[in-house]
């Protein structure tokens, strides 16, 4: 076996060879995707829908703008966008189809039809051309990536010079007895809520661990700049349960 072949990562807490994240993160999501947005509110108590407008109100999209919704899922943050952005269009990427069907049966994919695209593709190896899009958004869906400087790389080539990245992620409490406590929900409360709600305890296990071992912010902010992003910058949300990240392709 070569030390290519050999890499590994993390799918939760679990150690699991790079070439196997992708299907096992793939199956996560095809097995919760019916129950996803109703999950999403539970796990929350409906804050992740006041993160998502946050993270609209820094945005601030403008008419005729373009799109990038990766890890898109069932279209929430693309609904959004294209509400507050008159003659824009937004392609929803998500490599979890039953997702991407999931959001087409949405009302509002009727009502936006003509201005949504939904295409399967892999945050590492986006198929787009260079300098195509924008805005790049990805929430909730960066943290499952296998390697996460590869999905930024890949952000900042599609996005046009003038382009936006925005990042929507859980993150740390800067207190470490609140995290403490918030760490004591999340594992004891959401896997419990998962099996109940869509029968699938395992998945939401893998969730809660995925959304420990994501960077920090500083961390985090660090490997946008990385990537070739300007001027980037964070803001904490819910005290730091999750965090906005933005940075521009100059």
């Amino acid at each position: 076996m070569t030390s290519e072949q050999s890499k590994t990562t993390h799918f939760g807490f679990k150690t699991v060879d790079e070439d196997a994240k992708a299907g096992m993160v793939h199956g996560v999501f095809s097995r919760v995707a019916s129950k996803y947005d109703v999950m999403n509110d539970l796990m929350s108590l409906g804050i992740h829908r006041v993160w998502k407008d946050a993270m609209m109100d820094w945005l601030a999209p403008r008419p005729g703008q373009k799109l990038l919704d990766v890890a898109g899922g069932t279209g929430d943050v693309s609904f959004r966008f294209l509400m507050r952005a008159p003659g824009a269009s937004a392609t929803v990427c998500d490599m979890t189809e039953s997702m991407l069907i999931a959001g087409r049966q949405r009302a509002e994919a009727d009502d936006m039809a003509d201005r949504l695209d939904w295409v399967v593709g892999d945050a590492m190896a986006l198929p787009f051309a260079d300098n195509t899009f924008d805005v790049y958004t990805i929430s909730f869906g960066i943290r499952n990536v296998t390697r996460i400087p590869d999905a930024l790389s890949e952000a900042y080539r599609v996005l046009r010079p003038g382009g936006r990245l925005m990042v929507l992620e859980f993150s740390q409490i800067p207190n470490e007895m609140m995290q403490k406590a918030y760490d004591l929900y999340s594992f004891n409360v959401i896997p419990v809520m998962g099996q109940v709600v869509a029968n699938d305890r395992d998945s939401y296990q893998y969730l809660v661990e995925s959304i420990r071992k994501f960077p920090d912010q500083e961390s985090f902010a660090r490997m946008i700049r990385t990537a070739g992003f300007e001027n980037v910058k964070y803001r904490n949300l819910s005290m730091g349960i999750a965090a906005l990240h933005s940075g521009w392709k100059v």
